[in-house]
C-alpha cells in the first residue's frame, strides 16, 4: 500500500495559527472521504493528553486528531516539551517521560530522536492517505536551523511541501511572510508552495494589492485569507487570548489563578460556554475580587508556582476568601498545593520541603516516577456547598509526578475510580475534601455532560438564584459543530483546488 500523501502547515511565528489551519484541513479532508491524520514531530506546551495506552502527547494534535475523527495516539506526537524554567523542560519522548533537560542539552541531544520521528510518522503514513504535518514556531530562526527537526528540517525528512501561514492581526503579515522567505535556504524555498494570510478583519478587497505585491515579491501564491476564526476549539498553550480574559458580568464568577507555568487550562472550557459565567484568569491580589468559586489549576512546576503564590500575596487572598466560606477547588498541582506541605526529597522540582496552603489534610511526596493514567467513576460523597453533586458521574485522566497522601484519619475523597480496565476489585479513591475545599488529580473531571451546569447549578442556588431548565446539545455534538464551522470557514477562504494540486504534485 502507498504511504500518505504529506502536507506542512508552518507559520511566520508562534501563535500564527498553524493548529487551528491544519485541524481545519483534518476536517475537510476526512469530510472528502480521505484517511488523514495529524503530525507534530516536536511540540513544546503545558496543556498534555493521555492516551488510552497511557501515553503522553500534546493536546493540539489531540484536537487535530478529533477534527480527522480518528483516536489519538502518541504517534502523532512523538516529541513533547513541558517547560520547568526559563531555560528547561521535561523532555518526553514516544509519550514516556526521558528527563529534564537544559535548552542547550536539549540542542545538542535532540537530532538523536530523529529515528524516533521519522518511525512514528512512517507508521501513521501506511495506515492514511494523507498527513497534515503542523510546524512550531518559525522556519525561519536562523541560529536554530542548522538542528531543526520541526520546520524545513522535518519538511526535508519527509518530502513535505509547505504552506506558509501569516498571522496579520498585530500587523506587519507581508513583512513577516517575505523576511521569512527571504531567510530561507534555496531548497527550502522550493519546498514552500503557497502562503496564507490568516486572522484578517475587514474588507478582503482591499486586501488585494498587498496580496498582488507579496506575491511578486516572494514569488509565491496567497492560497487565501482567513477571517479571525470564530470558533470555540480548544487553544494550544499560555499564548492562548483565553489566559488574558477579565470580563465580569456573568451570574456566576469564576477565578482561575493563572499560575506561571499554569498547564491544562482546557479543564475549564467548559465553564466559558456556559452563558451564566464569567470566568477571569488572575495574576493579582486586587483581581480576585468576591468570587463564587476559585479555582487551583494544574502546573508543571507545583513548589515554584506555590511561592510566586506566596510572593505576589495570591495565597493570602484566597485563604481569607476560604475564611469566609467560598469554595476552593484544586486539581492536579493546584490539589497539591492546598495541603500541609509538598516535599521533594529526590529533587524532581529543586528539593526541600514547602508549606502548602493547610485547607486541605493531605501531604504530597514527590518522586521520579510520573503517573499516566484515564479514570472513570463518580464523585464521592461530598460535604460542603458541592454535596448535591455526589455520585455524579465523571471521567479524565491524571498527570502528575508524586503521590498524595492523608495526614489524619477519616480523610473523605472527592471521585472514586472503578478499576482499571480488565481488573477486579475496590474503587481507587481520589483527592480530598473539608469543608468547602475539595482537590483532585482528576484532568477534566467537569467535561462529562452536563458536570459543568450542575457545578454552576449549585453555585447559582448558594446565591439564591434558581437555575433555569435547558436542553443543551452534548459536548461530542458541539465539538463536532465546531470542527465542521472552521471546515467550512476555510473551505469558503482557502483555495481548496489550489491546495489539492499542491498535496498530489508534492513536491
Amino acid at each position: 500500500m502507498p504511504q500518505a500523501k504529506p502536507i506542512m502547515i508552518q507559520g511566520t511565528m508562534s501563535n500564527a495559527g498553524k493548529s487551528l489551519i491544519a485541524a481545519g484541513l483534518c476536517r475537510i479532508l476526512k469530510q472528502d472521504g480521505l484517511r488523514v491524520a495529524p503530525f507534530k514531530s516536536q511540540n513544546m506546551a503545558l496543556n498534555s493528553y493521555i492516551t488510552k495506552e497511557g501515553f503522553e502527547m500534546g493536546r493540539a494534535q489531540v484536537v487535530q486528531a478529533e477534527a480527522a475523527g480518528i483516536p489519538p495516539h502518541v504517534n502523532m506526537n512523538p516529541i513533547l516539551l513541558k517547560p520547568t524554567s526559563d531555560k528547561g523542560s521535561q523532555v518526553i519522548i514516544n509519550g514516556e517521560v526521558l528527563g529534564n533537560l537544559t535548552a542547550k542539552e536539549y540542542f545538542a541531544r535532540k537530532r538523536e530522536f530523529i529515528p524516533d520521528i521519522l518511525k512514528a510518522y512512517r507508521t501513521l503514513a501506511d495506515q492514511n492517505d494523507v498527513i497534515v504535518v503542523e510546524g512550531a514556531g518559525s522556519p525561519a530562526e536562523i541560529n536554530l536551523k542548522r538542528e531543526d527537526i520541526v520546520n524545513m528540517g522535518l519538511a526535508k525528512l519527509i518530502s513535505a511541501p509547505v504552506l506558509l501561514v501569516g498571522d496579520i492581526d498585530p500587523g506587519g503579515v507581508f513583512a513577516q511572510l517575505a523576511g521569512t522567505i527571504q531567510l530561507l535556504e534555496p531548497e527550502e524555498r522550493q519546498l514552500t508552495k503557497g502562503m496564507i494570510i490568516n486572522k484578517f478583519r475587514g474588507d478582503v478587497s482591499l486586501l488585494q494589492s498587498g496580496l498582488d505585491m507579496i506575491e511578486s515579491i516572494t514569488g509565491k501564491p496567497v492560497l487565501g485569507v482567513v477571517p479571525y476564526l470564530q470558533v470555540d476549539i480548544e487553544d494550544e498553550d499560555s499564548l492562548s487570548r483565553r489566559l488574558t480574559e477579565k470580563g465580569m458580568g456573568g451570574l456566576v464568577d469564576i477565578a482561575v489563578l493563572r499560575l506561571p507555568r499554569i498547564s491544562n487550562f482546557t479543564d475549564f472550557d467548559c465553564f466559558q460556554r456556559l452563558p451564566e459565567v464569567s470566568l477571569r484568569y488572575i495574576t493579582r491580589p486586587e483581581e480576585l475580587h468576591n468570587p463564587d468559586l476559585i479555582i487551583l489549576p494544574g502546573t508543571k512546576s507545583t513548589i515554584s508556582d506555590l511561592l510566586w503564590l506566596r510572593q505576589t500575596g495570591l495565597e493570602a487572598a484566597v485563604l481569607k476568601a476560604a475564611s469566609r466560606g467560598t469554595p476552593v477547588f484544586g486539581i492536579c498541582g493546584g490539589y497539591q498545593m492546598l495541603g500541609e506541605q509538598i516535599a521533594d526529597p529526590e529533587g524532581i522540582e529543586g528539593g526541600g520541603v514547602i508549606r502548602g496552603l493547610g485547607l486541605l489534610p493531605v501531604e504530597t511526596v514527590f518522586s521520579p516516577q510520573k503517573t499516566r493514567t484515564l479514570q472513570e467513576g463518580a464523585l464521592a460523597g461530598l460535604e460542603g456547598i458541592f454535596a448535591p453533586l455526589s455520585g455524579m458521574e465523571v471521567a479524565g485522566y491524571e498527570i502528575h509526578m508524586g503521590e498524595t497522601r492523608p495526614t489524619q484519619a477519616g480523610v473523605l475523597p472527592v471521585a472514586a475510580f472503578h478499576p482499571a480496565f480488565g481488573t477486579s476489585g475496590d474503587p481507587v479513591f481520589d483527592g480530598a475534601q473539608r469543608g468547602n475545599a475539595y482537590g483532585s488529580y482528576l484532568h477534566g473531571i467537569f467535561d462529562r455532560d452536563g458536570a459543568a451546569q450542575a457545578v454552576v447549578d449549585v453555585l447559582l442556588t448558594e446565591k439564591g438564584l434558581t437555575p433555569g431548565s435547558r436542553t443543551g446539545v452534548s459536548l461530542v455534538e458541539y465539538k463536532e459543530s465546531q470542527y465542521n464551522l472552521l471546515a467550512d470557514t476555510l473551505r469558503a477562504s482557502l483555495d481548496m483546488d489550489a491546495v489539492y494540486r499542491i498535496l498530489e504534485q508534492g513536491i
